[in-house]
Formats: structure tokens, sequence, C-alpha cells
């Protein structure tokens, strides 16, 4: 059978597959609430990394005497790891198991926090930052993926979005503790949430969709009553996972250059689409440096700080909520709009700064600005493109294609990182000005190409896309 004729049946497969998919809805059981909660110990980490170099800069400046530049590399490398884990992360998970490659993640971050914390020179603080980051690579990729792939669809997107909120929290601790505790304590403070999920992740089980591609059936079925209950009928689940890995199994293997075919443009496209969009937003250079930004408009850093860490967590709780009751597209597009008209108001907010206008207005419209953007991010844009990514891609290219979309955000991402400082110096208001164009065309590629997710099986998502071109 030629591969084109191997292509034709699985497409066909899959779309029969999701004429009888309509699988019942499940209850929400405790097991899959503490498998979650396990999951995104590890975004707890990554969100506390994400706030130690703004809280950090001041002291770890001071104490080693490091210049902007220095600071900014140091900031970066979070980023710059990260990018190395996701291009091993794919490979990883799938080699190693969902569960295993978070522990495997927690071995560099362990070792990234007491390097920060026992650093003597930019040397073992660089290495420290670098490692926490590949860490921070590996966990963007397999967090949502597991959790995507325990829940029941209902309350997939929430169960996913739950990454999100949980950076966001340590990102608010980071927020509030930073302004007290000296940058050595903090980096310690950052082994806690390590070790919790180091030992937690003991009692939980794998996925069952990876143990249904592995061919191990009855480890697949038992995982799936263990998270959906002992009185459940996994029967009709169990089966469709077992038949769509069996018609991807009679399909051509996925080698990473696949991914460039015409069936899977719609899916790739939506993926890196949304990546970059997340990050030549700007998001990751005003959540690294944050009191730089509260500097330069003329308001208390430490003042923004701690208003920051008091809404984070309502507003990442409020996406949570929203992202089952909106939909994906619906909240994706408020959110870049928020983010948009944020960063419009902190380009005027600077710019009339800088001619000596409005001086008693503009530090409140930069405090304005700033919660509104990381607000309007953490609502929508922070955690949905890791959720529609964990849902667009099949079994069969999960493992490039989320190697892929992750590589390309951490890549933009540490450009970002990087640059940010710098441009801030350069010129701010221009630099937002950059940002607020880049989310006025990213609501565009929202509604021109991201379809609604919300309420659908994995199965019934990946085909229609698959069928997308057809």
């Amino acid at each position: 059978m030629t591969m084109s004729e191997n292509q034709r049946n699985l497409e066909a497969g899959l779309l029969l597959n999701k004429n009888r998919n309509d699988i019942n809805e499940c209850r929400i059981t405790a097991v899959v609430l503490f498998s979650t909660f396990v999951s995104v110990c590890g975004s707890f980490s990554f969100g506390c990394a994400a706030g130690y170099s703004s809280v950090a800069q001041t002291g770890i400046t001071t104490d080693l005497g490091l210049s902007v530049a220095q600071y900014s590399m140091f900031g970066s490398l979070m980023t710059f790891g990260a990018m190395f884990g996701a291009i091993f992360s794919g490979k990883v998970s799938d080699l190693i198991g969902r569960k295993g490659t978070m522990w495997f993640a927690q071995i560099f971050c362990i070792a990234g926090w007491l390097a920060i914390a026992f650093a003597k020179d930019t040397i073992w603080l660089d290495a420290g930052r670098f490692s926490t980051g590949f860490a921070v690579g590996l966990f963007s990729y397999v967090i949502p993926v597991y959790i995507a792939e325990i829940t029941p669809k209902h309350v997939r997107g929430a169960f996913v979005f739950a990454n999100q909120l949980m950076q966001s929290c340590g990102l608010s601790l980071y927020y509030v503790i930073g302004n007290f505790v000296h940058w050595r304590n903090l980096a310690l403070i950052g082994l806690i949430p390590c070790g919790l999920q180091v030992v937690t992740l003991f009692f939980i089980p794998e996925s069952p969709r990876l143990l249904g591609k592995w061919g191990r059936e009855k480890e697949c079925k038992a995982s799936l009553q263990l998270l959906r209950g002992d009185e459940a009928d996994v029967s009709e689940e169990a089966n469709a996972i077992k038949e769509t890995n069996m018609l991807f199994d009679q399909g051509p293997k996925s080698r990473i250059m696949d991914l460039f075919q015409r069936r899977y443009a719609p899916s790739l496209v939506i993926g890196v689409g949304l990546m970059l969009l997340q990050q030549l937003s700007g998001s990751s250079g005003v959540m690294f440096y944050v009191g730089s930004v509260f500097d330069k408009g003329g308001f208390p850093s430490n003042i923004g700080s701690m208003i920051l860490a008091a809404i984070m967590i309502p507003k990442a709780l409020l996406g949570l909520i929203l992202v089952e009751k909106m939909g994906r597209r619906p909240l994706l597009l408020a959110s870049t709009s928020g983010m948009c008209i944020s960063c419009l108001l902190l380009a005027f907010s600077f710019s009339f700064r800088s001619y000596g206008m409005l001086d008693e207005l503009t530090p409140i419209f930069t405090c304005i600005g700033v919660v509104g953007f990381i607000s309007a991010f953490a609502v929508g844009m922070g955690g949905l493109p890791w959720i529609i990514m964990s849902e667009i891609f099949p079994m069969n290219v999960k493992v490039s294609a989320g190697t892929i979309v992750t590589l390309a955000n951490w890549s933009f991402s540490w450009i970002i990182a990087f640059a940010f400082n710098f441009m801030i110096e350069w010129n701010a208001s221009g630099t937002f000005l950059i940002f607020f164009s880049i989310c006025a065309a990213g609501i565009v590629f929202i509604y021109a190409m991201v379809p609604e997710t919300k309420g659908r099986t994995l199965e019934d998502i990946q085909a229609s896309l698959t069928d997308f071109l057809q």
C-alpha cells in the first residue's frame, strides 16, 4: 500500500471515529484532581523562576556587581535554557513517560536553584538560571499534555488552565516575598514546590493515552478506571484510544518533516502562531523586569509588585472559570484585546513622561497599563496557547509538533527577555507601540485561524483539523 493510500485510510478512520466518539460525560474524581495538582507543582516552580529575576535584580546587581547587560543575560538564560528543554521535551516525554519527564525536569530545577542560592560569581549564577530554564522547557510541554490526556473533555480546558493559574501563584508569591527576603534565601524557597512534586509523583497514574500508544492496553484501561472512578464504564473511551492508535500505526510513521504536509498545516500554523503571539507581545519582558517598567514610569516598583501579586491569582482564577464558559476562542480574543489596549496606554504614558507632560498622572497610567497587561495576559493568552497546543495535534505527530511549537515559544521568549531592558532604555514608548502592533495583528490571526475546541474530545478535534483542507 502506498503512503498516500495509508494517509487516506488514516483520515477516513479518524472521521469515522469522530462520529462514533461521543463519550459520555465523566464525573471529576479525586484522582483527577490530585493528579492535576501534582503536575502543576511544576507550573508553580515555573512561576517562581519567572518572578525571581524581577524581585532579585537590585540585590544581585549590588552583591555581585553585575551590569545591566550581565543581568539581562542572567534573566534571559531561563528562556535560553527552556529552548533546549523544548528540543528534547517531546521525545523525552514519549520515551520515559509524562511522570518520568516531570521527575527528570525536577533534577535540573533543584540543581538550578541550589546553584543560584550559593553562587559566588556570574558563572554559577548563569549556570543555575540555565538549568532552571531547561526544566521549565520540559514542564511547558509535558504538564499541559499530561493534564489534557487524563481529564474528561467537558472540563479539560479548565484543568489545563490550572497550569497558568499555578504559574500566576508562583509569580505572585515571589512578587510579594521578594520585597522582604534576600535573593539567596528566595532561591532556596524555590526548592519547596520541587520537593513536593518529586514525592507526590509516586502516587499518580501515567497518562492512559500514552500507555495506549505504548501498546500496554491493560495498564491503559487500569489508568482510565482509576481516573474515572471504580463505577465508571471506561470501555468506550479505552476502545476509542485503542482504535485511534491502531489507525496511526497503520498510517505512515511520523517524522518531523511530516508536520509540513498539507493535512497538518492548520494545526502547525495555529500552534506556532499562538506561541509567537504570546511571546512577541512582550509578555516575558514585562514579567521578568516588571520592576524596571514601574521605575521607568515613575511608579514605586515595590508597591507595583504588591498590586500585581494581589490581582494575578484572582485574574487567573477568572480565566479558569471562563475557559469552559466562554470557550477558548472568545477568551483569546478578549485577552489579546486587553493586552493591546494596555500596551497603547503604556506607550502614551512613556511618551508623555519623556516630554514632561502630565507628570502627576503618568505614574498612575504606568501602573494601570502594567496591571492591565499582565491581568489580560493571565486571563487568556498566558495559558490558552498551551491548552490548544495540547489539543490540536494527533498522537502520531504530537512529539514532533510539541517540540517545534515549544521551541518556537522559548526561542522568541529568549529574544524578548534579553532585548527588553535595552529596548526600554532605547525608547520605552516605541517599545510598547511595537507590542501594541503585534497584539493588534494577533487579534486578526485568532479571529481568522483559531477554532473552538471547548467540549470536544481530542480525537474529534484532531479529526476535524485533519479534514479542514479536504
